[in-house]
């Protein structure tokens, strides 16, 4: 079996957030790839996060066409190749998304090659994941937010997770002051606590947007409030300054869901940065790589969560290694994968049962492809 198309296409998605009774409209970049086989078989990938039409241009015109005449199956050589064309002086960025789609597509094939899910042919530990849902978005106000929460709550979710320190130290555009956002923070995590009381796991996300002082500063506002965990909470995901965090404070921390470079978990579990990894299949270098961080991971016996959205594809990531745990169900990002795989398969209870269906079981579109083409 051999490679005969490989194609990518930006995305432009319009998503809505009325689940959470908000009357707001975004519009999600997605990059979508197809990788296609002389048998046949047809791959689907994708990426996001980031700006999407460099990522399709990368697809289409350089990673695309250094593994066209290839065997799909061998997802190690191939990663392989497409890490030195892409990242030859150790870079990251767009070169990890790109990487990140066709990889996850060639794992689509295998699983169809094999009739096999993706999470069992990677290990199969579990048959469902729980699923945690980030709603605490910055655009809501207060009363918004408090709604929100009660519907995702409503809706099965026994877990939350807040967008806090937002714009932070992001000096794109004026903002208030960062000490005034962080007053702003804990006021809504306090009055989410109270609102909805002691049962409900509450976690946050910095978006790598605060420095130390900072990030300390908030954790010894919120520490009261029983936070599940705080989501890269220091600039550039700093190794040094995160392990100076988690020893300051008994919140939780997590980073590593926009890392393109395997070194980069290493270096955080090696200083003891974090108590849990996030490794996110449609950023991380796809499942092939995702799978190594998920291993190192295992033997600091620390285990893998995800972050990012995308939960469609890291369902499987976190199905299928032993040391997986749970889910992220983000509004914005899970609804613009619905948008395109009309058969996605959706939260119940809390949780995302998996399916028997080969490859990750995703299948798009062509006319809702062609209709969102940036």
């Amino acid at each position: 079996m051999k490679i005969v198309r490989v194609e990518a296409m930006a995305l432009r998605i319009p998503v809505g957030f009325e689940q959470l009774g908000v009357d707001h409209k975004e519009t999600a970049a997605l990059t979508y790839v197809a990788v296609e086989t002389d048998s046949g078989l047809i791959g689907h990938g994708i990426t996001g996060i980031t700006q999407a039409s460099p990522v399709a241009e990368a697809i289409n015109t350089v990673l695309g066409p250094s593994v066209m005449g290839l065997d799909p199956l061998l997802h190690e050589r191939l990663w392989h190749i497409m890490n030195w064309i892409a990242t030859p002086w150790a870079q990251s960025g767009y070169a990890s998304h790109a990487i990140s789609a066709i990889d996850l597509a060639l794992w689509d094939i295998k699983g169809q090659a094999f009739g096999e899910p993706v999470w069992r042919l990677i290990g199969g530990a579990r048959n469902k994941v729980p699923v945690y849902a980030t709603c605490g978005f910055s655009f809501l106000d207060d009363d918004q937010l408090v709604e929100a929460v009660r519907r995702v709550v409503a809706m099965g979710f026994a877990g939350i997770k807040m967008q806090v320190g937002r714009p932070g130290r992001d000096e794109r555009k004026s903002h208030p002051p960062v000490e005034e956002i962080i007053r702003r923070d804990a006021a809504r995590i306090a009055r989410i606590r109270e609102a909805l009381g002691p049962d409900l796991e509450i976690a946050v996300d910095a978006g790598v947007r605060l420095d130390l002082p900072a990030a300390r500063k908030l954790c010894q506002t919120i520490e009261q409030y029983d936070i599940a965990f705080f989501e890269e909470p220091i600039l550039q995901n700093d190794v040094l300054l995160l392990a100076q965090l988690r020893r300051e404070t008994t919140i939780p921390i997590t980073a590593g869901q926009n890392e393109g470079l395997a070194y980069r978990f290493r270096d955080m579990l090696m200083a003891g940065a974090v108590d849990i990894v996030q490794p996110n299949v449609i950023i991380t270098g796809g499942m092939t790589q995702c799978l190594r961080v998920a291993g190192m991971a295992a033997a600091f016996n620390t285990m893998i969560s995800n972050g990012g959205g995308a939960p469609h594809y890291n369902m499987h990531l976190q199905a299928g290694v032993q040391n997986g745990t749970a889910v992220e169900w983000q509004f914005n990002s899970a609804t613009a994968c619905e948008v395109i795989f009309p058969d996605a398969p959706t939260h119940k209870d809390g949780a995302l049962v998996m399916t028997d269906a080969a490859g990750f079981g995703l299948v798009p579109d062509s006319d809702v492809l062609k209709s969102l083409a940036a």
